[in-house]
């Protein structure tokens, strides 16, 4: 009679471990791709957000400098009356907000101007409640003019009335005298400074880009000041200046001295008569956070100013544009 043996085949101990091996090597395999792929997201994600950052800033100072020197109907800030002049920061005793100084909202003259490295308006960097220090070597500029779209009559808000030769700044409400509605338009004035602040309201430790706007303020011209883009470290401008009246750039001017006559530094003279007709603009943009692995091996010099190689591990980025005045010509 023969027996049956119920013998289990299995695994020996050389294919166990064989096995296991082959598995470990597939899951170290895995683990990488997926901690290469997290990295790599993180990267991405940290060159979009800084990315963002700088087209926001560019694209909302672009909308502003592109129609600088827009009155309504014309694009002659010296057939505006009303406006500052010499000696005369406010010949029609209009109710000016002046804490950015004398002129600040109705030297219309100046469609743009600006200070090289540095910020010297009278009003502090910053709001009453959250007051901060101007970045140190960064430009800032103010841009003159009028809404695009037609406003309604408002009493107590800086308002300008054109027609096609002419205007009139005015606040009480009225169509001024000597303009018919039926060929003028009413607009609101708008000024707005631009420039960077060493700390943000928003993300705390990070710079920022901000602006000081003319707005109403309890029912009267006043002056409030935004925070516009965390994470701006730097801003530079200069100005394209036509000098012969040929309505074609002849050279560009860092932003110099205030006044009707345009102020080159780099020479040290006046250009009476110069025309801004573009502005070139420089942003550098940091992350709000510092990365693991980032090391910056060059140096950034946005405009006129050599910034070196920052020593810290800030993701940043540097953009530039060249943006033409549209109402430059005449």
């Amino acid at each position: 009679m023969r027996t049956l043996s119920n013998k289990q085949a299995g695994l020996t101990m050389v294919e166990l471990m064989v096995a296991l091996a082959i598995g470990s090597f597939l899951m170290i395999g895995a683990i990488q791709i997926y901690s290469q792929s997290r990295q790599a997201f993180v990267v991405n994600e940290s060159i979009a957000r800084v990315q963002e950052t700088a087209q926001f800033a560019m694209d909302t100072i672009e909308a502003d400098l592109r129609m600088a020197s827009n009155w309504g109907r014309n694009s002659r800030p010296l057939a505006v009356e009303g406006r500052s002049i010499a000696g005369t920061p406010n010949p029609n005793a209009l109710p000016e907000p002046n804490g950015c100084g004398d002129g600040w909202a109705l030297n219309v003259a100046m469609t743009v101007e600006g200070v090289n490295n540095g910020y010297t308006l009278p009003c502090a960097p910053g709001r009453v409640a959250f007051p901060v220090a101007a970045q140190a070597n960064s430009d800032s500029f103010t841009v003159r003019r009028a809404t695009v779209v037609p406003a309604p009559l408002e009493a107590g808000r800086l308002q300008i009335q054109t027609t096609r030769i002419q205007g009139r700044l005015f606040a009480d409400g009225i169509v001024p005298a000597g303009f018919s509605p039926v060929d003028s338009t009413t607009h609101n004035l708008l000024v707005n400074s631009y420039y960077v602040a060493a700390d943000s309201e928003l993300i705390p430790g990070v710079p920022t880009l901000r602006r000081k706007s003319l707005s109403m303020v309890a029912g009267a011209p006043g002056i409030v000041d935004q925070e516009i883009a965390p994470g701006v470290e730097n801003l530079q401008i200069q100005l394209g200046i036509d000098v012969d009246e040929d309505n074609t750039v002849d050279r560009y001017v860092n932003p110099g001295v205030l006044g009707e006559a345009i102020y080159d530094p780099s020479a040290a003279e006046f250009i009476p008569g110069a025309r801004v007709m573009t502005a070139r603009v420089w942003l550098l943009v940091r992350g709000i956070t510092q990365e693991i692995g980032i090391q910056q091996v060059r140096g950034f010099q946005p405009g006129d100013i050599n910034l070196g190689v920052p020593n810290d591990t800030f993701r940043r980025i540097q953009v530039s544009k060249t943006i033409l005045l549209r109402n430059a010509r005449t």
